[in-house]
């Protein structure tokens, strides 16, 4: 493929994995009784809904970017913990899910085009799943281990948050992230390999 077309392929990735995670956000927080999601018009499959234009464009320049977060109002879950941890997870689970998907197309796809977009997808779909499951903020990873420390960490915990971002941009550019994120990775290409 050319230039253009390696672009093109992966915008339509892109666009695919970030609208399904925020979608498993906004998805899981509906089904436990939160609808401010819904009420935002997030709980869709829609990319125009959920793409921010910097962070697709840094996506696209240094393979590191953001989409529009999910709005959700914890309380209104029947249990604030572990509906904090279940609407975390869902972003990553929709990207398996996704990453599935793809390599089933992949698999049965007879078109160049086709199988070079489900690839991108799929590839996409578990680096995000697996990035996002870093327990850093303001990452998923994050929302699931914080909702098991206990209170008299409280402050421990603010002043992590607090750095998060930064934490988070020394990870990166330090490479540090990797450590945690590749065994992930490799245990969702485990499981979406099975598919293949």
């Amino acid at each position: 493929m050319n230039f253009l077309s390696n672009i093109l392929v992966y915008l339509v990735a892109i666009a695919i994995a970030l609208s399904v995670h925020e979608f498993g956000h906004a998805l899981a927080a509906y089904l436990l009784g939160d609808n401010t999601a819904k009420a935002y018009g997030r709980l869709t499959l829609n990319p125009a809904k959920h793409v921010d234009p910097i962070g697709l464009l840094t996506l696209l320049i240094f393979h590191i970017g953001w989409a529009k977060p999910v709005p959700v109002n914890p309380n209104n879950f029947k249990s604030y913990k572990w509906g904090n941890v279940i609407v975390s997870l869902a972003g990553a689970v929709g990207n398996i899910i996704a990453a599935i998907i793809a390599v089933i197309v992949m698999k049965n796809s007879h078109m160049y085009a086709i199988y070079a977009i489900a690839s991108t997808t799929a590839s996409l779909n578990i680096a995000f799943a697996a990035f996002n499951l870093l327990p850093i903020p303001p990452l998923d990873g994050w929302g699931v281990v914080s909702a098991f420390i206990p209170l008299k960490w409280s402050e421990f915990v603010y002043k992590y948050e607090s750095y998060g971002q930064l934490i988070l941009l020394l990870a990166i550019f330090t490479g540090a992230y990797s450590i945690i994120v590749n065994p992930i990775r490799s245990v969702l290409l485990s499981i979406v390999g099975i598919f293949l």
